[in-house]
């Protein structure tokens, strides 16, 4: 059986309000967890206690995933900032002398 290759190239990966995405999941995810508190005693009678603890982890893995978000934007506008003042330089640069 021979290797399967792809006859196209991937598209580029979509890029949006990823920080905001992340901080309404965390938020969503720790509401949801206030919001099961007052029937602990009803989740626990079930052994459906995981129900609980399940949004209470959902929101500390969205704490670190929005920790981890922020920096990587952080560092993609740093690196544009970079690369639009290396272009800038290069541009403004002394003009090549003939001769």
């Amino acid at each position: 059986m021979a290797k399967w290759t792809a006859q196209h190239e991937a598209p580029e990966p979509l890029e949006g309000p990823i920080v905001g995405t992340v901080a309404g999941g965390t938020i969503i995810w720790f509401a949801l967890f206030l919001f099961q508190l007052p029937f602990y005693g009803w989740f626990a009678d079930r052994g459906m206690l995981w129900w609980v603890w399940t949004c209470a982890v959902g929101g500390v893995l969205g704490l670190i995933g929005l920790w981890y978000v922020r920096g990587r934007d952080a560092a993609l506008k740093r690196h544009a900032a970079e690369q639009a003042a290396r272009d800038e330089a290069g541009q403004a640069g002394p003009a090549p002398q003939a001769g």
